[in-house]
């Protein structure tokens, strides 16, 4: 005689329940976009962090917009206003260097669009000599900084020609002495400084103390 299920037996496993808990795995990663203000030297270093840091937390859209910082976040806010609700957090990367409209670029980020600026004081190029090196002293322009990084880098530094092992051991060392330069949020006044720092810390999923 066949035996009847008990109540309590195995059921079919439920597809949908399935899908279901994949969605929300999805769902629950943080999704950034980050705006480059120049060519290429960001979003080489930026794709280097993403895939040594290996966060399975967040996803990364990196987009070039080589203008001046007003223009750059300007593109940040129609992107954000294409698709509402397509990412959790908007940076902008920029560099001082001989750009006038900092200031207001910084107001357009902060007016409705909670833009985050990663801001280097004078350019990113600071930011990579600090895997390197506690540099401290003024720096005037990236030409003053680009033969200091040539001393740690094969060959040299180059702005088109970014190979990204020669900064994954230093990357974390690069956030604490960033730290020390300047609050976040405050690098336009002082030099040399740099905000990348913390969203090197979003991108890597490493704890922040809200500095």
């Amino acid at each position: 005689m066949a035996r009847t299920p008990k109540p309590t037996g195995r059921k079919c496993p439920s597809f949908e329940s399935t899908l279901d808990r994949r969605a929300e795995r999805r769902s629950s990663r943080e999704r950034l976009l980050v705006v480059c203000g120049a060519e290429v030297t960001e979003r080489d270093y930026l794709n280097g962090l993403r895939t040594v840091a290996r966060n399975q937390a967040v996803s990364v859209k990196i987009v070039e917009r080589p203008k001046s910082p007003s223009q750059v976040v300007d593109y940040a806010r129609t992107l954000q206003d294409r698709d509402p609700g397509a990412f959790d957090q908007t940076w902008c990367v920029l560099d001082v260097d001989d750009f006038d409209d900092i200031p207001q670029a910084v107001a357009a980020a902060g007016r409705g669009h909670r833009i985050r600026i990663a801001l280097s004081n004078p350019c990113f190029e600071l930011w990579l000599l600090l895997h390197h090196v506690d540099h401290r002293a003024f720096a005037p322009d990236c030409d003053h900084l680009k033969p200091l990084l040539d001393k740690h880098l094969p060959g040299g530094y180059s702005k088109t020609g970014l190979n990204f092992r020669h900064f994954a051991g230093g990357w974390q060392d690069a956030v604490g002495r960033a730290k020390a330069l300047a609050p976040f949020g405050e690098e336009l006044r002082h030099n040399p400084s740099t905000g990348v720092w913390r969203l090197a810390q979003e991108i890597s999923g490493q704890p922040s103390d809200g500095r």
